[in-house]
């Protein structure tokens, strides 16, 4: 692969990175969608134990439906992009498996705190367990689609050389 073309690839995955980080900004901390509403809770509810949530979630599984999916699977979900995304838009150093999850922690960890200070949403250890997750699965995905891409490339420029 030519290096503008590198170089063009980087910028969009810079480009792609930034969108999502606002859109993930807009959606946890401000969209009513989430659940921001002016009759929401009257009472504020945090988590400090870890895997509490989970399992009330999977124990009422039931009777919840598909709010259980939409909240544990969700939080999973919202950050794979990160995961994806980070590495995609740095340079080489800094595609590490360590400092996607370290990032992934600390910006789900940044999330919980302000809505703690702001009350806007809950903060929840398990939402900082999940979203690592998800950020660490995209991170896994970015890896699999690079090995593809650099598997590809190899192959066009023997093509070329053979010709």
């Amino acid at each position: 692969m030519r290096t503008q073309d590198k170089k063009w690839l980087r910028r969009f995955g810079k480009l792609l990175f930034i969108l999502y980080i606002l859109f993930l900004f807009w959606f946890l901390l401000f969209s009513d969608w989430y659940g921001r509403n002016s009759a929401g809770m009257r009472e504020y509810h945090y988590n400090l134990e870890l895997f509490r949530e989970i399992r009330r979630f999977w124990i009422y599984r039931e009777q919840l439906g598909f709010l259980t999916f939409a909240n544990l699977a969700g939080n999973v979900l919202i950050f794979i992009p990160f995961g994806f995304f980070m590495p995609m838009a740095s340079r080489y150093w800094n595609r590490s498996f360590f400092l996607t999850v370290f990032y992934s922690f600390g910006l789900s960890f940044f999330v919980e705190v302000f809505q703690l200070l702001t009350k806007v949403g809950s903060f929840d250890v398990d939402d900082l367990l999940l979203n690592t997750i998800g950020g660490l699965i995209g991170y896994i995905l970015f890896m699999i689609c690079n090995g593809i891409r650099r598997r590809y490339v190899k192959k066009t420029q023997r093509r070329g050389k053979r010709t």
